[in-house]
């Protein structure tokens, strides 16, 4: 005789569940994209702030351009930054970058070339350079000569930059050279020493490299890679504070209206009905107006008061027709209070649709952040956000080299919205009473 095994209704939904590839795969491409988002500045190629390091010579780069970088050190104190505050912030870089077609070092000196990305930064240059535009400019505009010129060591180090009799009054520089030897003030005014030879091996192994940038360059020269991966971050974000507060509102005010019916039904149902009334991006403009402030929170607040009236409507169906069974009242009977019936003995039994529900508005939620940072109110620059990468690219779409600025913002917000519609259907298939039968064995 077989013995017979059983399982709890939670067990059965989860066999239903992974046995939806798609669903499966969606969660995977959600869980994936959730920690490419916590750990954004770890991986990201550009970790300073906002992924916002700006090399306008290579603006508007296609995927996988390939330049040199040169780093050239700032004149100013370096922040020690600790783990936590560059996983959540970055870390401000002690450089300035720049993208050349030519680097030289001579004698006590750096010289380099900047890249010229296209036409139209050429254009740009010889307009720099008061010519007409029609006019043609001279290969040695952008060919043999130098942009930029420095000391060497004011390359590879930090040097004290305000005025300083230390050494003498050799300001400004703050250095001198004597033979194969530099003397200079660091950034906190102390008297350092340096041979040529060493600041001229650590400049050619630390401060040159080869960069590849897979997804191309933004209008700014800014790394589309790294700020579309914190893209990915303030978009899960937004999608999980908004469903918090939208799954807060609704199922307090939905289970509210459907078991005490009557005045309070009314009055939360008039509500409902006044909020589901107003387009959704005029309701997030007048809580801006509201709230005063043009922060992140403000979305998130924003967000969640305009997708709670779903879960409101359907928490206060269910809780109507679960209200009546007679294991509700049974727990009246025992005299349990209503707060005790409503989340312990009727909520857990609408769990399946609350969670249907919460993934559903996940992905609007992160739609219609996307539409906010479109129009100016959402997530503001320099802060990358998909929706305002759009509208940056939508800016330069009649330009030249502009294609992949809106196509991979938009291919990266519908490929994970695509993912929340395939998990909230499978979610809902696994949640279906019809398909929950238990099999003896």
């Amino acid at each position: 005789m077989k013995e017979e095994h059983h399982y709890t209704p939670s067990y059965y939904v989860w066999q239903k569940f992974i046995s939806n590839k798609t669903a499966v795969g969606s969660l995977i491409f959600i869980l994936s994209a959730a920690v490419v988002g916590i750990f954004a500045y770890l991986i990201m190629p550009d970790y300073s702030p906002n992924a916002n390091e700006s090399m306008l010579e290579i603006r508007k780069q296609y995927p996988f351009f390939q330049a040199t970088i040169v780093k050239i050190a700032l004149n100013k104190e370096p922040k020690t930054t600790s783990f936590w505050k560059r996983l959540l912030n970055g870390e401000e870089p002690s450089y300035k970058s720049y993208a050349v077609s030519d680097v030289q070092i001579m004698n006590d000196s750096v010289f380099i070339r900047l890249y010229v990305a296209s036409i139209e930064s050429i254009r740009s240059r010889v307009m720099s350079r008061n010519l007409p535009e029609t006019t043609t400019a001279p290969a040695t505009l952008y060919k043999p000569v130098f942009d930029h010129a420095l000391p060497l060591v004011d390359a590879v180090r930090a040097i004290y930059p305000l005025p300083s009799t230390k050494l003498g009054g050799v300001y400004p520089g703050n250095f001198y050279i004597v033979g194969d030897t530099v003397v200079y003030l660091d950034i906190k005014e102390n008297i350092k020493k340096e041979s040529l030879t060493q600041l001229r091996k650590e400049f050619t192994q630390k401060n040159i490299s080869t960069r590849i940038f897979y997804l191309g360059t933004d209008r700014q020269g800014r790394d589309m890679l790294s700020r579309v991966i914190l893209g990915t971050r303030i978009s899960l974000m937004i999608g999980f504070a908004s469903v918090i507060i939208s799954l807060a509102l609704g199922i307090v005010l939905g289970s509210m209206a459907g078991y005490f019916g009557g005045v309070i039904d009314h009055v939360i149902m008039w509500l409902m009905t006044v909020v589901w009334s107003i387009p959704s991006i005029m309701l997030v403009i007048a809580i801006r107006m509201a709230l005063g402030s043009k922060g992140l929170w403000v979305v998130f607040v924003a967000v969640g008061l305009t997708t709670w009236v779903e879960i409101a409507r359907i928490v206060r169906g269910e809780i109507m027709s679960i209200k009546q069974k007679l294991y509700v009242e049974a727990a009246r009977a025992f005299g349990y209070s209503h707060m005790r019936i409503i989340y312990h003995h009727i909520l857990p039994n609408i769990f399946g649709s609350i969670v249907v529900l919460a993934s559903s508005n996940f992905a609007t939620a992160i739609i219609l952040e996307a539409g906010m940072s479109f129009l100016g109110i959402g997530v503001q620059i320099p802060t990358p956000s998909w929706g305002n990468m759009i509208y940056e690219a939508y800016a330069t779409i009649n330009s030249l080299h502009a294609e992949h600025l809106i196509m991979i913002p938009c291919t990266g917000m519908g490929l994970l919205v695509l993912a929340f519609n395939f998990l909230g259907n499978g979610l809902r298939d696994a949640y279906d009473p019809k398909t929950l039968v238990s099999k003896n064995k």
